[in-house]
């Protein structure tokens, strides 16, 4: 084969792969030929890793996050019986592991009320998918080296009002890592929460890492305002704002990482609207946007 048809190939490859996306709802497009347009300056944000094709906060999801492409990897931090930090969105182990069939009749099923030693029990892969068999619950520690040096890391501090002093627990457990380290010096850390309260308990104990308030709800102008006084960035539900609010923010002297953004369509308007970085479950599908 010619190198022209193989170029003339490839490109009929790209565009059927585009149709398919468009097909699917995901509005992918495609530059006129011989021109690259740019690709848009918003960060590619991993939800629990690539969690819409790996269990999600799992090694695996860390690992398929950072081969699609990801520039952030998002995770959620809970703390076990024994004062251990792990990473699990819900403050139950029974949706996403085999809790109830290790451990049948404990009257709670709750990360809180488990040793690290009993949570690494735990198939944390099998609900997800039977090639996932055997992945299992993270420390913070076990997070933070899977991510090391390749990708920034969005920690949320999941529930925090649960557990009381946790803040402290974080940010001694992440000092003692080199790969924090290094990171926080190249700005590739940002901690976040709902809790906005013990956000600002956080920031003040660890006040060279930004900070994030998560918000489910429309920002108000007082919400915005007061977080200008001290916090880094404001990131609500793609959802709940419009783009006004995403300028407004911005005006402020704030960043926005929107979340969680799935469908193609949503993508390109947050990356319209000019937010710094897009929470997603299908960084895959974000990065093929964004390289237009």
């Amino acid at each position: 084969m010619s190198r022209l048809a193989h170029v003339a190939r490839l490109a009929l490859s790209l565009r059927a792969i585009a149709a398919t996306f468009v097909a699917l709802g995901l509005g992918v497009t495609l530059a006129p030929a011989g021109e690259a347009a740019p690709r848009p300056d918003v960060a590619n944000i991993a939800h629990r890793g690539s969690s819409g094709a790996a269990p999600e906060n799992t090694i695996a999801a860390i690992r398929l996050g950072l081969a699609q492409g990801a520039d952030v990897i998002e995770n959620d931090i809970q703390r076990t019986k024994d004062g251990k930090l792990v990473i699990l969105h819900d403050a139950s182990l029974a949706r996403t592991t085999d809790v109830e069939q290790v451990f049948p009749g404990r009257l709670s099923y709750d990360v809180g009320t488990f040793t690290l030693a009993e949570v690494k029990r735990l198939d944390a892969g099998s609900w997800f998918a039977p090639q996932f068999a055997g992945e299992r619950v993270p420390t913070l520690r076990e997070w933070v080296a899977a991510v090391g040096q390749r990708a920034g890391m969005l920690m949320e501090a999941k529930l925090p009002e649960l557990y009381p002093g946790i803040e402290r627990d974080i940010d001694k457990e992440l000092r003692s890592m080199g790969e924090f380290q290094r990171a926080v010096k190249a700005g590739r850390v940002t901690m976040q929460s709902f809790n906005h309260v013990w956000l600002r308990s956080y920031a003040d104990l660890a006040p060279d890492v930004p900070v994030g308030l998560l918000f489910g709800t429309r920002p108000t102008e007082v919400d915005l305002t007061l977080a200008a006084q001290w916090a880094d960035q404001v990131n609500p539900a793609l959802g709940v704002i419009q783009e006004s609010d995403v300028a407004r923010i911005h005006q402020l002297g704030l960043e926005t990482n929107v979340w969680t953004v799935n469908g193609g369509q949503d993508m390109q308007r947050a990356i319209r609207w000019g937010v710094d970085g897009i929470i997603t479950n299908y960084p895959q599908v974000l990065e093929e946007i964004l390289r237009g």
